[in-house]
């Protein structure tokens, strides 16, 4: 196992950082753009593995689409490619068994199986019911109105909306509870829009027509998802001034929340031309409580912060952290007994739903050496506690590629030893 040692000898942040672009808007115009009866030019890219990978698989299926006999494509963990490619094979003529690593044999696709049958769907589970992997006969599916559950992932939602356009007869969309990640539902919804898809929308129905998309050459802005790593480096040190390019306030990603949410942290966000400003305000609050339903993926990282600082924190809107790469609340639990931070938890079924971070004798000595769980968010969020003590040891940081391959080398630009 890979294990790293990052040093921080003072408690400054000070520098300039361009960040990676958006890997969820990457993702949706990648299938977009094999949707599309044009190729377009997309700049900025997103250069993560889950990316990539995308990229590649749809080069597979475009290659393998006049072949006969079985096409077999692997996401890996990539659940957005998992969600995504299963979808879109629905109604490609061919046949594909869709499948992935052994986590992801343990993240659940029934509902958006479901949600495809009603439209001609022919899904097979070739595992554990409701599970990858898929054996899916892709063939034309035919319009109509379907019912999908919302509650555990918002990527089966924009799965459906992105093939909406091209089913004969269009879909209605009807969510049938509560919504995690509705931003993202909203970032599929301005893409589709901005690609020539007139969407008529409410928080709980969704109707798209049946239409061409109208492309065109798209820029791809910057990632708040990213930027939860450096906010948290923000408030736990002392002296910032520290700008992040590319970054935008009219944001598509919900993940922008970040700057409101800083705040009770002590961390002043000041919006310039090419991007954000972060410098330390004196304003802090002794107390912090969120619902993260609608930002599942800086929990991990807002959490931490409030940890650390010793603040008090009662968490909601949990749900969706067991299906990531990891238990993303039992990691944490894990991590933090390292460091005397104690977490309460509140079960929903088999889910957690609500956290609260009991005040304690925080220990943070040099050298405490934290897992990763194979989980690109876990390496990040642990990796900024060098400010406060000074030393800590990240195992397998490879696994940042996923979303940010560049998160070592930026974190050295801002002077943090890695060896």
């Amino acid at each position: 196992m890979n294990v790293i040692k990052i040093r921080k000898l003072d408690k400054q942040l000070r520098g300039t950082l361009q960040l990676p672009a958006s890997k969820s808007i990457s993702n949706r115009l990648l299938i977009m753009r094999a949707l599309s009866t044009e190729d377009f030019t997309i700049t900025k890219l997103s250069e993560s593995e889950d990316t990539i990978l995308l990229g590649k698989l749809l080069n597979t299926v475009k290659s393998s689409q006049n072949k006969k006999g079985l096409t077999e494509l692997n996401t890996g963990n990539a659940g957005t490619a998992m969600r995504f490619l299963t979808a879109f094979l629905a109604m490609l003529p061919g046949k594909w068994v869709l499948t992935g690593n052994a986590r992801m044999k343990q993240r659940p696709i029934g509902i958006l199986v479901d949600a495809l049958k009603p439209l001609g769907a022919s899904i097979e589970f070739l595992g554990s019911l409701g599970f990858p992997p898929l054996l899916i006969n892709g063939r034309i599916l035919k319009g109509g109105e379907i019912v999908v559950d919302p509650g555990i992932s918002s990527q089966f939602v924009s799965a459906l909306m992105m093939i909406a356009p091209k089913i004969p007869g269009g879909m209605v969309l009807h969510l049938s509870g509560q919504p995690v990640s509705y931003p993202y539902v909203n970032m599929t919804i301005r893409l589709l829009e901005d690609f020539g898809v007139k969407v008529v929308h409410e928080r709980s129905y969704l109707k798209i027509p049946a239409c061409n998309y109208q492309p065109h050459e798209y820029c791809v802005e910057a990632d708040w998802s990213a930027a939860a790593f450096w906010y948290e480096a923000a408030a736990l040190a002392e002296d910032v001034d520290l700008f992040l390019a590319g970054l935008k306030k009219d944001s598509l990603q919900g993940d922008s929340v970040l700057v409101d949410l800083y705040k009770c942290f002590g961390v002043h966000t000041e919006f310039l031309e090419s991007g954000i400003r972060l410098v330390k305000s004196p304003e802090r609050r002794e107390n912090c409580s969120f619902n993260f339903s609608d930002f599942p993926d800086i929990a991990p990282s807002v959490i931490t912060t409030c940890a650390v600082l010793g603040m008090h924190g009662k968490f909601e809107g949990l749900k969706s952290l067991k299906i990531k790469e990891t238990d993303r609340i039992l990691a944490l639990k894990n991590e933090y007994a390292k460091m005397g931070i104690t977490i309460e938890t509140n079960l929903e079924g088999d889910f957690f739903s609500k956290i609260e971070l009991i005040r304690t004798n925080i220990n943070l000595p040099p050298g405490i050496r934290f897992k990763t769980y194979d989980d690109h968010r876990m390496a990040m969020t642990f990796a900024p506690l060098a400010i406060r003590s000074g030393e800590v040891f990240i195992e397998s940081p490879e696994v940042v590629a996923k979303s940010y391959p560049g998160f070592w080398t930026d974190l050295k630009t801002l002077g943090f030893e890695i060896t």
